[in-house]
């Protein structure tokens, strides 16, 4: 998650420090969790350059992880969103399931009934790293404008570029969600307008570049899709089986 971020402003990551509270000692627990950083760091490419651990049992309940990413950008060459002009495209690459997304709901709705292995496994499901991808691109001259982790509050971040750029979005041309959200919103009787504001529903990181750029970043990234556009009216909007749902205003 610390790596999804950190790209949004152009920065490369090249490393992670890392903190694990518990509260009592767990080595199979912390072996696991190792584990997966490990995971992640190949993935984004980084290193682990240090840790920390501490048995707090008057304070922590279960265990808690924290971590700090740092990474590099030359000033001139930071994506703050400032340039998002309407009429930009924006493209959007898959996510792999839920993410980090609104793990709370979704745990209190699917694990109420008997635990079911395959709903476990899309809980567990790790987070997408979209840092190699992104920073092929970011290493040419093309003009990107923005960049968007769709991680907690789901497509209202896009409040953040909107409001430096004052436009607005469009995301009329959003794929289907992955069968995991439909089951969230069938269960919760969760409104669209939740959804969109709470999880990815599928796409877990967006690029906006100008529209005559589109397919050139889309030889690059081949997978992006184009998912709506940048546009004048202040807010941000999705279509939902041919409905405009608004989701922040602003």
């Amino acid at each position: 998650m610390n790596v999804n971020d950190i790209i949004c402003l152009g920065a490369e990551p090249i490393a992670l420090v890392n903190y694990l509270a518990l509260e009592k000692a767990r080595s199979e627990l912390v072996r696991n969790v190792m584990i997966g950083l490990r995971q992640g760091a190949l993935e984004a490419g980084i290193a682990i350059v240090s840790g920390e651990t501490a048995i707090m049992p008057d304070v922590v309940r279960g265990f808690d992880l924290a971590a700090t990413v740092i990474g590099l950008v030359r000033k001139d060459r930071i994506i703050s969103g400032e340039e998002t002009k309407p009429g930009d495209t924006v493209l959007g690459l898959r996510s792999s399931g839920i993410h980090s997304n609104g793990l709370t709901l979704a745990r209190k709705l699917l694990l109420k009934d008997r635990l079911n292995r395959e709903i476990a496994r899309e809980l567990l499901r790790p987070t997408r790293i979209y840092v190699k991808q992104i920073t092929h691109l970011l290493k040419t001259t093309l003009e990107i404008h923005g960049l968007a982790h769709i991680t907690g509050g789901a497509y209202s971040k896009l409040k953040r570029i909107g409001r430096r750029a004052k436009v607005g979005f469009l995301l009329d041309r959003l794929p289907p969600p992955q069968p995991i959200f439909t089951k969230i919103q069938s269960r919760g009787q969760i409104s669209d307008r939740e959804m969109y504001r709470t999880f990815n529903m599928g796409i877990g990181f967006l690029v906006i570049c100008p529209a005559k750029l589109e397919k050139r970043v889309q030889s690059l990234l081949p997978e992006a899709q184009r998912v709506g556009h940048v546009t004048e009216a202040l807010g941000v909007a999705v279509s939902v089986d041919g409905k405009r749902v608004e989701i922040e205003s602003y």
